[in-house]
């Protein structure tokens, strides 16, 4: 199913290298970036420029919308100028520009589309809007050679999914959070704990001198056989142990104990997912295989993307996890964990390749599930819930 099926159109296919403009704006970055992309699958970054705004925010210990978004319309010409610049290019040798139309601070999400609508029309480029989370499940692409399927647990500030990962515009999600992410949850235990903006990097500073099997954290959904996440009872609860800690090492070792309670709860649900993906992918396997056999390093591979993929804990449990499934672990290079443009550059050459472009007047969208076939079917939340996490 294309993801932007409701204001794409398809046209011819594109057979050579394809160089794109991508733009970034979805939340507290302002990014662009060149890539080029190889008929063969070959992706080369010509250049990624990343204005960050966590100086605008730390006074406020989290993102705020509207000073988000201001930001980026008076960032955004300079970052582009830049990207292409660094890229040594000119508008002229671009064949497309790709944009995030969503999910995400919808006021910021309207900046860096609205940029790449004008430069589209400017130029006479074709456009492609881009779901955040779909650049995220490509952003490994980057840093390797990587064929699909494979299996995805994308994990964030703002979402934690687990999905099998078919190819661009085809993604099926085998579990998602039923409350806060995992990134969302170690921000907000971080600032109760007085670590400062952005949370979850100073969190994991904390936690190098920590102990954490002095405090004992909830785990939850212990009852269900799904690959769904939950992480507010854990939040709750640590964020109350916070108010008792006395000195650094109390923290420290609060700090341990979180970070090891939300790499261990990625790690269940990523185990259930892989048992699954191999089950159902197990013939492809045995045919590619020469002897007939199912072979764990030929055909499974396990992907980490998401700004939470930057931590050494959770990163270290999860690849365990993979070794004990007979799965390759791979994440992108650290600079393309973070929100960047290069993944929505890549995401949309991709489309361009299948020939995928969107309508000039593509919206922009606060929510934007990457399976809209099981989020209509099977919603998380029920009719009639508001609020971000309806």
């Amino acid at each position: 199913m294309s993801m932007g099926a409701d204001y794409s159109s398809r046209t011819g296919a594109t057979t050579g290298d394809l160089t794109v403009l991508g733009l970034e704006t979805s939340c507290d970055e302002t990014a662009a970036s060149v890539v080029r992309l190889t008929p063969d699958g070959v992706a080369t970054v010509l250049s990624s420029v990343v204005h960050s705004q966590i100086e605008d925010h730390a006074a406020f210990g989290g993102v705020v919308p509207e000073i988000a978004a201001r930001s980026h319309v008076e960032m955004i010409d300079g970052v582009v100028r830049r990207a292409m610049a660094d890229a040594n290019l000119g508008y002229g040798e671009l064949d497309g520009v790709a944009a995030t139309a969503g999910p995400g601070l919808v006021g910021g999400v309207m900046v860096g589309l609205g940029f790449g609508k004008a430069v589209a029309l400017a130029r006479d480029l074709p456009l492609v809007a881009v779901n955040h989370l779909e650049g995220h499940a490509v952003s490994a692409r980057l840093g390797a050679k990587v064929e699909y399927p494979f299996l995805l647990l994308l994990v964030s500030g703002g979402h934690c999914q687990l999905l099998e990962v078919r190819g661009i515009g085809d993604m099926s999600r085998l579990g998602t959070t039923i409350d806060d992410a995992a990134g969302e949850a170690f921000d907000k235990i971080a600032k109760a704990m007085g670590l400062g903006y952005p949370g979850g990097p100073a969190l994991e500073r904390m936690a190098e001198g920590g102990d954490g099997s002095r405090f004992d954290l909830p785990r939850a959904l212990l009852g269900r056989k799904d690959c769904d996440f939950s992480f507010s009872g854990l939040k709750t609860a640590a964020s109350r142990l916070a108010q008792t800690c006395e000195t650094d090492q109390d923290r420290a070792d609060l700090a341990d104990a979180v970070q090891n309670a939300i790499a261990r709860q990625l790690s269940e649900r990523s185990d259930r997912a892989m048992a699954d993906f191999a089950e159902r992918h197990e013939q492809r396997l045995k045919q590619a295989s020469p002897a007939g056999e199912v072979v764990g390093q030929q055909g499974l591979l396990f992907v980490v993307a998401g700004g939470v993929a930057a931590n050494k804990t959770v990163r270290r449990v999860l690849e365990a996890t993979a070794a004990k499934r007979g799965f390759d672990f791979l994440a992108p290079p650290m600079a393309y964990c973070t929100d960047n443009a290069a993944m929505i550059a890549l995401a949309g050459a991709e489309r361009l390749q299948l020939g995928l472009v969107s309508d000039i007047d593509a919206p922009a969208r606060p929510r934007w599930p990457l399976d809209e076939a099981r989020a209509l079917a099977d919603p998380v939340h029920p009719t009639g819930r508001k609020g971000a996490k309806a």
